[in-house]
């Protein structure tokens, strides 16, 4: 196989931690240019893009997307771990008569938008050099400083009544929220112990669980001859949610040289990123810029059209 530039659109299945898909992946394409593009818990499954090769290069505008989550929210307790596998921290009998759709509603209403979250102590997060959840394992449990996360848009499932009460949605969230930490401040909010049940990405970015493939399907169809260069999305289409730019022919060869270029697009923000294109070709990810002279694009990260794709 060779050389292969793009990202894999993996479905990741639970119980592998993040860096183990990377691991395997290296394998599967044979090259050490590999990198995820957002963390999934170990016990998670769901979208994971894998960036390959000349992609890893990509990876930061990537991490800034979306992501979308199907999770399910318990209500009854809390554990150490804000999800199924802690120890149960407090307890509560839950009236389900208080649980109705319209109270659900109001609270994810509230929801909405800027929110501050305090990262769970078994997180990835690190202060002082130390991984949160390598202390959280020791028994240590310290302060951490609120962050800034933006709930786009929560919607209600389903409600289950049974020995708990479940209630099921559907969260579009920045990157960096923990589902599970707003599963217990909602359930706060409802008046009840809570965490998170079950969790599923559905979504980074432009990228759906409809188009993601298992490490077994990829393995597979490598046994079977398949080239996997054809399994990854190109570096271009990868970044689909910029603007394109085409360029003359003439600037094509100043911009891979890493110089700027004029463009004619005076409706782009000052400071946007574009993809620059030109016969066809795509040359690099660019910043918008303006001046007395007019808009220009100045270069963030060229690719070589031989292998920009």
């Amino acid at each position: 196989m060779s050389q292969a530039h793009g990202v894999l659109v993996l479905h990741k299945q639970a119980g592998m931690t993040s860096h183990d898909c990377v691991a395997r992946v290296r394998r599967l394409f044979q090259t050490k240019k590999v990198g995820h593009s957002g963390t999934l818990d170990p016990e998670v499954s769901g979208v994971l893009p894998i960036c390959v090769g000349n992609a890893t290069r990509i990876v930061e505008y990537l991490q800034e997307q979306s992501k979308t989550y199907r999770a399910v929210m318990r209500l009854g307790y809390t554990t150490t771990t804000e999800d199924a596998t802690g120890e149960v921290l407090e307890q509560a009998e839950v009236d389900a008569s208080s649980i109705t759709e319209e109270r659900v509603l109001a609270v994810f209403q509230s929801f909405l938008g800027p929110i501050e979250q305090v990262p769970p102590m078994y997180s990835a997060v690190k202060v002082k050099g130390k991984r949160l959840y390598d202390l959280a394992r020791e028994g240590v449990v310290i302060e951490r400083a609120a962050r800034t996360v933006t709930i786009y848009d929560l919607t209600l499932d389903s409600i289950k009544f049974g020995e708990y009460v479940e209630v099921s949605f559907t969260c579009q969230c920045s990157k960096g929220t923990y589902i599970r930490t707003l599963c217990v401040d909602m359930g706060k909010a409802l008046g009840y112990p809570a965490h998170m049940a079950h969790l599923i990405r559905t979504a980074s970015g432009s990228f759906t669980l409809d188009q993601a493939i298992t490490l077994e399907q990829v393995e597979e169809l490598q046994k079977n001859g398949k080239d996997l260069g054809d399994l990854l999305i190109s570096i271009p289409d990868a970044l689909s949610f910029l603007p394109q730019v085409e360029i003359p022919a003439e600037r094509k060869k100043a911009v891979l040289n890493g110089l700027e270029t004029t463009i004619h697009d005076s409706q782009l923000p000052e400071g946007s990123l574009v993809r620059i294109f030109s016969e066809g070709d795509f040359l690099g990810i660019h910043r918008v810029c303006q001046s007395s002279r007019g808009t220009y694009a100045k270069p963030e990260k060229v690719f070589q059209v031989e292998v920009g794709t």
